[in-house]
């Protein structure tokens, strides 16, 4: 797996999500669970992840709707 968008904005990822869901590529959200520990203001970011032979084609759906992706980072 491989990350394609971290963002606060729960409608991004689920916009984004709707998206590669309608070209056939399967997303997996991390980091749904930390509301609970925040207290659901947002803190922490959510991370949209794709299989790692989807990221390119999935991050082209994404720019092309003007959805900004995250920053490769060292580990990537």
């Amino acid at each position: 797996m491989k990350e394609l968008l971290r963002t606060t904005d729960p409608t991004v990822i689920a916009f984004a999500t709707a998206l590669l869901d309608g070209e056939g590529i399967e997303a997996v959200t991390l980091d749904v669970n930390m509301s609970i520990l925040e207290g659901g203001i947002g803190l922490f970011p959510r991370r949209l992840m794709v299989r790692r032979q989807d990221h390119f084609r999935a991050a082209a759906i994404l720019r092309d709707n003007d959805i900004e992706l995250s920053e490769p980072g060292p580990w990537t």
